[in-house]
């Protein structure tokens, strides 16, 4: 099922998509479990927003897809290359992406994003599944000068609004089938197979849990595909994942 979060009269909730309608729930249904209030709201009506806020962190895996790797003249890591963007970096779909005046050049990255559903820690391959939640629409954007000039990504990666998310999550997802499309002003940018991963959505988990406990609303980023660019304000950038919707923003300058 696709779990919206969303406003709605000054409040926000979460509600289950169901054809041109949210069925609110009654509570954040990662701990409140999926009990309606029996109220319906039009998704016309509604303003979809991040789908999840991370509790403590979105973890992102870089050089996830070999093409991506060399495209920057890298050869793909043999495990996970993981880095951290904080909470504070995430907006939702229709939000703004705001370019930093410290940045000359920021890049879109269409992203696949695990939600992580319970307390997970050394978590083994074959039960990863069992502390997901879900699958959403992620964007890691870059400030690509800052990541060169820094020497780590922190700052690149980091700023307010560098983590759009959603537009919903679904519970119930084929990565296997799943392909992914970066579009900037419509034009195609990035189009690959989720398949051609170099790590699988459950070997991340693994490794990641295997450092770090992992805590429900958790988002994890699992690279992107070759294809990715700069954009400049007034740019419309979406990420389509087949199953998952498209994920809009627009681009502004700080």
């Amino acid at each position: 099922m696709k779990i919206a979060r969303f406003s709605h009269q000054d409040s926000i909730r979460f509600g289950i998509v169901d054809d041109r309608d949210l069925v609110v729930l009654d509570g954040d249904p990662m701990f409140a479990g999926f009990e309606t209030t029996g109220e319906r709201v039009p998704l016309v009506d509604a303003v979809l927003l991040a789908p999840v806020i991370p509790r403590s962190k979105v973890i992102c895996v870089g050089r996830n897809y070999r093409e991506h790797a060399a495209e920057f003249g890298n050869e793909a890591p043999t495990e996970p290359m993981l880095f951290l963007k904080p909470n504070t970096a995430v907006v939702g779909p229709g939000d703004a992406i705001v370019r930093p005046p410290q940045s000359e050049r920021t890049d879109f990255e269409g992203e696949l994003a695990v939600v992580i559903g319970s307390i997970a820690k050394n978590v083994a391959v074959e039960r990863a599944a069992e502390v997901v939640f879900g699958y959403t629409i992620g964007n890691d954007i870059t400030a690509r000068d800052l990541q060169k000039r820094d020497g780590q990504w922190a700052r690149a990666k980091g700023f307010d609004t560098f983590c759009p998310l959603g537009p919903v999550i679904e519970t119930e997802f084929d990565v296997a089938s799943a392909t992914i499309e970066s579009r900037l002003n419509g034009e195609v940018r990035q189009h690959t197979p989720l398949s051609d991963m170099v790590h699988s959505v459950a070997d991340i988990i693994a490794y990641a849990s295997a450092a770090f406990t992992l805590l429900p609303g958790d988002v994890i980023l699992t690279g992107t595909p070759a294809g990715v660019g700069p954009f400049t304000a007034g740019d419309t950038l979406e990420v389509e994942i087949s199953g998952l919707g498209v994920l809009t923003n627009t681009a502004r300058n700080a």
